[in-house]
């Protein structure tokens, strides 16, 4: 049985971190810290306009020496980010994120944030799968 991101999430939860995109950079690092999370959804108006990684820190605010607590998260977030929905497969996220070079998928329903899954939740959901696999072959093989 191919695993969805609807799996991923009944295992890991919906709860989702959002940030705005005029908070500042040092603001969703807090949220990020405290919640020991590596993106925030920006949200705007209900709307989703973005994502900011600690990827887009690294790159954007600490080798631009550019001031965090002065640094909106609009200047810096990956702005209309691919997102998934829940019925997608887990090796389908796989391959979108790996060809996109990103750590972090918003899952959307019906227009709806529902949830981030994360390349380690991928990761975690194929190597299940693959165990699943192994031992239905070795109780085939066996029996």
């Amino acid at each position: 049985m191919q695993k969805t991101v609807g799996h991923i999430l009944e295992r890991k939860g919906t709860d989702v971190w959002t940030v705005s995109s005029d908070a500042t950079v040092y603001e969703a690092l807090t949220i990020m810290a405290e919640r020991n999370i590596g993106a925030l959804v920006v949200v705007d108006d209900g709307a989703i306009v973005g994502i900011m990684s600690e990827r887009d820190y690294a790159r954007k605010v600490v080798l631009h020496d550019l001031g965090s607590k002065s640094t909106p998260v609009g200047r810096i977030m990956t702005p209309d980010p691919i997102t998934v929905d829940p019925g997608a497969s887990v090796s389908s996220c796989m391959e979108v994120m790996t060809e996109n070079r990103f750590r972090h998928l918003p899952v959307v329903e019906s227009g709806a944030l529902r949830g981030v899954i994360s390349i380690g939740d991928v990761v975690n959901a194929v190597m299940e799968e693959q165990r699943f696999l192994i031992d239905q072959l070795e109780g085939y093989i066996t029996s």
